[in-house]
């Protein structure tokens, strides 16, 4: 707005700038609230497991084939449980305040690559001792590789357990609402839509962050994490349907300007839970320094 490109293939050849208006905003960087993912590549490559299993079992006796297709299920279901269970361990290192997962999905993949090391074992050699070792290493790798489940709550200690308890879920909800927001926007195959999608995401979990250092501001921003992320998630199905069908420019304008409106009120949320920290704190100190005051010439008389 308010700005005119030009240069040497323009008709005018020259830029032509109104001085009066502001700046133009810089683009968002796409990768400002994005961090590497650690379910790539390899929990993936644990999917191709199971197809070395099932080509083999079909070339074995009848024996071999059910001892192949037990390693077959167990090494599926081992890489699927490895997947979801690192997926599981990232949401649980980018909280400060988390339960720790209900399933422990990372040791339930490692105990069934291990029956299916064995399953396959008895496939190939049909000793069950050799069966057995293989078993054993397969699990031990898997846990080597992996690592273990988170087997406590993390950022709870001297938390009221309740207190904790309505952080995690109101979080959880407000999370399931950005990805949802996150799924929708790809619909509209815009790069710079999904860029802006997630720099509104990055505002939203700088407030959960907030919430989740004090409990205690929850009410004040339970509304910013239930009605208004709805309504951002509601919002951004439609235009994503639209947009994909017609790629109408009002639309896209309407919906970026609605994103700025939300990252705005976020932001103004988040440091007014700031400031009121910062006041509280203030009053702590004082309160700390007149009762010293208070006492000092008590323990000079004595």
């Amino acid at each position: 707005m308010a700005l005119r490109f030009g240069g040497k293939y323009s008709p005018t050849g020259e830029v032509q700038r109104d001085h009066a208006a502001a700046p133009p905003q810089q683009p968002a960087n796409p990768f400002d609230s994005r961090r590497p993912v650690r379910a790539g590549a390899r929990s993936n490559l644990l999917f191709a497991v199971p197809v070395i299993f099932a080509f083999q079992a079909f070339r074995a006796d009848p024996a071999g084939l059910v001892f192949g297709l037990a390693a077959t299920g167990f090494s599926l279901g081992a890489a699927w449980l490895t997947r979801e269970g690192i997926r599981a361990q990232e949401a649980y290192d980018q909280r400060r305040v988390a339960k720790r997962p209900a399933f422990p999905r990372k040791i339930a993949g490692a105990v069934l690559t291990g029956l299916g090391l064995a399953a396959a074992g008895m496939m190939t050699t049909g000793a069950p001792l050799l069966a057995v070792v293989f078993g054993v290493i397969g699990t031990a790798l898997h846990l080597g590789a992996f690592g273990l489940d988170p087997l406590r709550d993390k950022g709870a200690e001297g938390i009221d357990a309740f207190q904790t308890e309505r952080v995690a879920r109101a979080v959880d909800e407000a999370e399931a609402y950005l990805a949802a927001m996150k799924d929708a926007i790809l619909r509209a195959r815009d790069r710079a839509l999904e860029a802006r999608v997630d720099r509104f995401t990055a505002a939203a979990r700088q407030l959960f962050r907030m919430v989740e250092n004090d409990p205690g501001d929850l009410s004040a921003a339970r509304k910013y994490m239930t009605v208004y992320l709805m309504g951002a998630r509601d919002a951004t199905v439609r235009f994503a349907d639209l947009y994909a069908q017609n790629r109408d420019p009002k639309a896209r304008g309407d919906y970026e300007a609605l994103l700025a409106d939300l990252e705005t009120n976020f932001a103004g949320r988040t440091k007014a839970l700031l400031a009121n920290d910062a006041n509280a704190l203030d009053v702590e100190i004082q309160v700390l320094r007149e009762r010293l005051e208070y006492e000092t010439p008590k323990a000079d008389r004595a």
